[in-house]
């Protein structure tokens, strides 16, 4: 049973709507910060993370616990926060560009409900087989 929910489909699409979550808050927090001097903006970082790690790469079959490499197929990278120090869009020092911010906004919202609606049908699958199909 925990193969079931420890699938990597099950835990890419939860870290993707945790980073999801994070990008929400992070992106309200640079908005709410937008007129306060020397504010450096904040990023997400989780989708550059995910394409750096081994995911489809095809491994050697272990057929045997001792195998080397054999429990490398789980590592997923949890989303992280990075400040943006390097530019300054006003004089005061304040980086935080409202369009920009904004239009990640709707970006993000298109993303969390794109992995929803795909966890939801995962989900749906499932409780189609346990119950047999029978409704």
């Amino acid at each position: 049973m925990q193969e079931l929910w420890g699938s990597n489909v099950f835990v890419y699409l939860s870290k993707g709507l945790d980073a999801a979550a994070m990008r929400q808050n992070v992106h309200a927090n640079n908005l709410s910060n937008v007129n306060t001097p020397n504010f450096k903006r904040s990023a997400v970082q989780f989708e550059e993370l995910l394409k750096n790690t081994a995911v489809g790469v095809k491994r050697l079959a272990a057929t045997s616990p001792g195998h080397i490499g054999r429990n490398h197929s789980r590592e997923t990278p949890d989303a992280r926060t990075v400040t943006d120090t390097n530019t300054s869009m006003r004089s005061d020092g304040n980086n935080v560009d409202v369009d920009k911010e904004m239009a990640e906004l709707a970006i993000n919202q298109l993303y969390y409900n794109a992995l929803s609606q795909r966890l939801s049908g995962k989900l749906g699958t499932l409780r189609y087989v346990i119950s047999e199909g029978r409704r």
